[in-house]
């Protein structure tokens, strides 16, 4: 999969390990290098369900994202890239078809 990141930093940040471990610590900054190497290897979102990190989508303000877990609180955030996002008959989103995803943020989703 395609995987691009919202901000410049983040992107500096995520392919350097030294810079990586500085922004984070290194328990967190070896799971955020799973989680990259995992998107980066799978041909696709559907991918994502079967591999540990519990890939899901979320909802109220932060619809149209998806999150995978890191540790405690702090979730590796990303969108859905393609025009137009890749959908099912129903609206929902198309796992099988997202081949592209953009990086937003990496945070505590629960503050």
């Amino acid at each position: 999969m395609e995987v691009f990141f919202d901000d410049d930093r983040l992107r500096r940040d995520c392919n350097g390990e030294k810079a990586l471990t500085k922004r984070f610590n290194r328990q967190r900054a070896k799971l955020i290098r799973r989680r990259l190497d995992d998107l980066h290897a799978a041909p696709n979102l559907e991918t994502m369900r079967l591999l540990p990190g519990r890939c899901h989508e979320l909802t109220g303000d932060r619809k149209g994202q998806l999150s995978m877990d890191l540790d405690g609180p702090y979730r590796l955030i990303f969108r859905p890239v393609g025009n137009p996002i890749p959908r099912k008959p129903d609206g929902g989103l198309s796992w099988r078809e997202v081949e592209s995803i953009s990086i937003v943020e990496i945070t505590d989703t629960h503050e």
